[in-house]
């Protein structure tokens, strides 16, 4: 499937399409079970061309198994839950069971994860607010077994595709923003949650994907994502999710709009304009 988004935009990297699938596509890349990975990782192999495969026994994390539509991991994080909400603020190591999840989690943890788990990373203020956070979250179980990332140039209209997304620099997110809310009547098309990388390009676009009006999701606002993917793709990059009906929409509005004109073309440096 060609993007005439991704061909006015001249992306560097290709778009990528997420689908759900009952079948394992063969030769594609997964997750060795049990083992720690970003699903970020995947993303930007996915956009590098490899066909990428999830389920419920390989995720990567507790977050990514959320992100991609695995139902609420979290209750399997070290701690459960609690140890989860004291992990993304203030951490557990003024907490009994929290000291005592780190003892085990020593054992194979990474030391960075292990020193996370024991100060916090400190992205939401207190672990009641986590609590909330989580509540927010648009957490689903698919109803597939598998979540596929692959490149979009080998997707095929009949593969129905959740999501796409696409890898940007800001000047592309800007036109993207634009073109989102080019062709409607309102002018909040495009929201910025907060989440985790996966997230952003998962379970909060396939909500979207399931409204009357979808609206495209913008992300790589997750700290952790950006420096697990910065030597992958270029520091400067940001996620944008597109519901398969939004991208279609947007497909369509590209011809006679502003990425025709110059102000666009001078930003890609492909024509400066001389009035």
């Amino acid at each position: 499937m060609e993007s005439k988004i991704a061909k006015a935009l001249k992306l560097k990297y290709e778009p990528v399409a997420i689908l759900w699938s009952k079948k394992k596509p063969e030769d594609a890349i997964q997750f060795v079970e049990g083992r720690w990975g970003c699903v970020m990782w995947m993303l930007a192999s996915a956009a590098r061309g490899k066909t990428i495969v999830f389920d419920r026994q390989s995720f990567g994390c507790w977050g990514g198994g959320i992100g991609l539509g695995f139902g609420n991991q979290y209750v399997n994080f070290p701690g459960g839950m609690e140890g989860f909400c004291h992990f993304l603020s203030t951490g557990n190591e003024r907490i009994k069971s929290g000291r005592k999840a780190a003892k085990e989690i020593e054992k194979f943890g990474r030391r960075e994860f292990v020193e996370n788990f024991l100060k916090g990373e400190r992205y939401i203020k207190t672990p009641q607010l986590v609590k909330k956070f989580i509540e927010h979250l648009p957490i689903v179980d698919i109803p597939r077994k598998y979540v596929i990332f692959k490149p979009l140039s080998e997707v095929d209209e009949k593969d129905k595709p959740v999501v796409i997304v696409f890898i940007v620099n800001p000047h592309q997110l800007s036109a993207l923003v634009v073109l989102a809310n080019y062709g409607r009547e309102s002018l909040d098309n495009v929201i910025m949650p907060m989440g985790a990388g996966c997230q952003q390009i998962g379970i909060f676009a396939y909500r979207e994907a399931r409204s009357k009006h979808p609206r495209a999701v913008a992300g790589l606002t997750d700290l952790s994502a950006r420096k697990h993917i910065r030597k992958l793709l270029n520091e400067d990059v940001f996620t944008f999710a597109l519901p398969y009906r939004m991208f279609k929409e947007m497909e369509r509005n590209v011809k006679g709009s502003f990425l025709e004109r110059h102000v666009w073309k001078s930003l890609t440096e492909e024509e400066s304009f001389s009035p």
